[in-house]
């Protein structure tokens, strides 16, 4: 019996996930922040433990494992790869790969191993593969190197536009009643002072009162979001000129909480806009699977054969890393 481990390493949490030729859940490990860049050591750490927690529930060795493929955050350029080649190399597994968890997410997306991604969690990122194999980011890097959004961002969006409606600068906005009530100010002029005072910085969690407010037809909530999904299908355009695949059948996978949660169609619509204007045979996706899934499928394509049935759909319904 052949057997995969596959890693989802991101800045929270890292999740391992063993499994065999036949798709069967073998073993399965957690730990904390996996992003080198926010802590080497704590990063080396933790992978580690979720790695070898897997390997004792599946009671393998790591000599059993025929290929380990790790999606890390922060595996973003070659002085990234630099430091992280090493590090993975000491976990000791024969055979490995790394990559940027942005594959791993796209890959756990699609039932194919090419295609396109577009995350917008706290910040955004994408990126794509082409069929040739061919690699590329866009992005990924804070505001200042041009991404935009993401609900670090949103949530400011959120609060700055019940700031101006209350100046006058914007027109009145349901968000005002939405976000005294989440953050608990009886006014905007006692919230506005309160965060001057004590230098205080609106919460990512003010995003999801943008749907909320979108839903009940608010104007600004609906504009913030239509940016929003402009910005992404700029990303993704970019993505599928750069790797020459605006006549391929691909997807074009979502993830990440602000898309994969949020409701309606306030971003997607503008994504699937742009993506069709230049790749008419592509399909938008959202994320259902962990990213984990992703890693533990481009660990069996990695070996050298084509992803087995059994794996893919055995692994496609594990939306929950808890539920494995």
């Amino acid at each position: 019996m052949k057997y995969y481990l596959g890693v989802d390493g991101g800045g929270t949490k890292t999740y391992a996930l063993v499994v065999d030729e036949l798709g069967n859940i073998a073993g399965k490990g957690q730990s904390g922040n996996g992003n080198h860049q926010t802590g080497y050591e704590v990063a080396k750490a933790n992978i580690r433990e979720a790695a070898e927690a897997a390997l004792v529930q599946a009671n393998l060795a790591k000599a059993d494992i025929e290929f380990a493929y790790f999606g890390l955050a922060g595996a973003d350029r070659e002085i990234d790869y630099r430091i992280l080649r090493p590090m993975i190399a000491e976990l000791g597994f024969p055979r490995h790969e790394i990559n940027c968890d942005t594959m791993i997410a796209m890959r756990a997306g699609t039932d194919r191993p090419y295609g396109v991604v577009l995350i917008c969690g706290t910040g955004t990122n994408s990126a794509g593969v082409n069929p040739a194999g061919t690699f590329l980011q866009c992005g990924g890097f804070s505001y200042p190197y041009g991404d935009f959004g993401g609900g670090g961002s949103l949530g400011v969006e959120a609060f700055r536009s019940v700031i101006r409606a209350w100046d006058g600068r914007e027109q009145p906005t349901l968000l005002t009643e939405l976000v005294l009530a989440e953050l608990g100010y009886d006014s905007v002029e006692a919230m506005y002072d309160d965060f001057l005072d004590h230098e205080k910085h609106p919460p990512s969690r003010l995003t999801k009162l943008l749907f909320d407010a979108a839903e009940q037809g608010d104007a600004v909530s609906i504009e913030v979001l239509r940016a929003q999904g402009v910005e992404l299908g700029k990303s993704a355009t970019a993505v599928i000129r750069r790797l020459g695949m605006e006549g391929e059948t691909f997807d074009v996978v979502l993830a990440g909480s602000v898309v994969v949660r949020g409701k309606g169609e306030y971003i997607r619509s503008y994504v699937e806009q742009a993506v069709k204007a230049v790749a008419p045979n592509a399909r938008i996706a959202r994320l259902t699977v962990e990213p984990v899934v992703g890693a533990v499928w481009l660990a069996v394509e990695s070996s050298g054969i084509a992803l087995p049935s059994a794996i893919y759909e055995k692994l496609r319904g594990v939306s929950e890393f808890a539920q494995v």
